[in-house]
């Protein structure tokens, strides 16, 4: 089991600025399912925090882990009992998406109180009613499709697939983006499976998978991707595979067993790829190593960490350029944030008039490399991908909110 370091960064000498120490609530998923992305999400703010010495405006940065575990509940709590008990000022996170639709209407009761999304993907977060004090600096689930579904009806010559997926509101606007993309290339979506968070037993999901299909798409993460791909191997199961963007992300593809090289030459899509040779990213992946010992990580930071940090950085450097204020309801750093150009390892990020990310994604396939690991190696790379994923704003509406039977597998939209 990987381990996580303590985050509880104090005070530590006279000779720095005097003013009040900032309290930085950090909501991740600690518990259960997705135990090991909450734990990486962690990591990334270890390290920006660490390369800015916790130190920001002036401020001194005290953080306080809460523990969630994927519901909306446990994130709402946790959320709560950061500011009515440890009075925080800013709180990053949730990791999972319906904890982040959770946390966008609790900040609506919360005005004084800055929220930054940690990894949260689903799309009604900031599309439906979102909340002018709750920013998101990684791009949507739907986004984390862009390029999939015609490299694979395109490139690898799938015409006709089926799904699985985790039914909850991330995977719901995963399967969006792939559906919307996929059908509009030409391709047909036979079925749709939706399994609960936390299955244990898919027994009977594999066993209703067709036969007459090209390829099977997975939209499952955490605990759940490695007990599909352990049944699905022990069945005897062949089919051609397409990957959500946490069924193939370092959490999976470090996991222990032979099960994860049913992933090989699998391909996915998301804000990350791990075989990116820009400079900036490569930078980010030492500094990601180089801050943990090897047993205490991942070999290469997973899109968790990637995302935490970022939201991390648009923090600190908002907090620098205004000096720290966070007086008159945090106007000055809010309105830094609204107009931030990031300069992410994973490309340049900026905000929508919702405060959603708009940014690049990744088309991937997974590689084993020269040393035996796997990665997600890079195929191809769409820039400015927006919420609305260059349909007409109009039309897109009118397409649904991501839910189980929403997109429609169509030609145009």
């Amino acid at each position: 089991m990987l381990a996580i370091s303590t985050l509880a960064i104090v005070a530590s000498g006279a000779g720095h600025a005097k003013a009040e120490a900032l309290k930085v609530g950090i909501l991740a998923t600690l518990e259960g399912t997705y135990t090991l992305l909450g734990q990486d999400g962690v990591r990334g703010i270890e390290v920006a925090l660490g390369a800015a010495k916790k130190m920001a405006g002036g401020r001194e940065i005290e953080t306080i882990v809460a523990s969630t575990d994927t519901t909306p509940d446990s994130a709402v709590r946790a959320a709560r009992k950061l500011i009515e008990q440890d009075g925080v000022q800013i709180i990053i996170g949730p990791v999972s998406g319906s904890e982040g639709i959770a946390i966008r209407d609790y900040a609506k009761t919360k005005p004084d109180v800055t929220f930054i999304n940690g990894s949260s993907g689903a799309m009604e977060t900031t599309y439906v009613d979102p909340s002018a004090n709750f920013f998101r600096f990684n791009t949507d689930g739907a986004q984390w499709s862009a390029g999939l579904g015609k490299y694979v009806y395109d490139k690898k010559g799938y015409k006709t697939v089926a799904t699985v997926g985790e039914d909850y509101s991330f995977i719901y606007t995963q399967v969006f983006g792939f559906v919307t993309e996929f059908c509009g290339a030409g391709g047909k979506v036979a079925n749709r499976f939706w399994v609960p968070l936390g299955t244990k037993d898919f027994a009977s999901i594999i066993a209703a998978l067709p036969d007459d299909v090209d390829a099977i798409y997975l939209g499952l993460g955490g605990g759940d991707a490695v007990n599909f791909l352990n049944q699905y191997q022990q069945a005897g199961g062949s089919a051609k595979l397409i990957g959500g963007t946490i069924m193939v992300d370092g959490t999976v593809l470090t996991s222990q067993g032979k099960a994860k090289e049913a992933l090989i030459g699998t391909p996915s899509s998301g804000p990350q790829a791990d075989t990116w040779n820009d400079p900036k990213w490569q930078a980010w992946v030492k500094e990601y190593q180089d801050f943990f010992p090897a047993d205490k990580r991942f070999p290469t930071p997973s899109l968790f960490a990637t995302t935490y940090a970022n939201a991390t950085n648009a923090m600190l450097q908002c907090l620098e350029k205004t000096g720290g204020d966070l007086s008159g309801g945090q106007a000055k750093f809010r309105e830094c944030l609204s107009t931030l150009t990031l300069d992410a390892p994973n490309g340049h990020i900026t905000l929508d008039k919702n405060r959603q990310a708009v940014g690049s994604n990744f088309v991937t396939e997974v590689a084993q490399l020269a040393d035996g690991s796997l990665a997600n190696n890079l195929v191809e790379k769409v820039d400015n991908v927006s919420q609305t994923l260059g349909i007409d704003p109009a039309a897109f509406a009118k397409i649904g909110l991501p839910s189980r039977d929403v997109p429609e597998c169509k030609a145009s939209y």
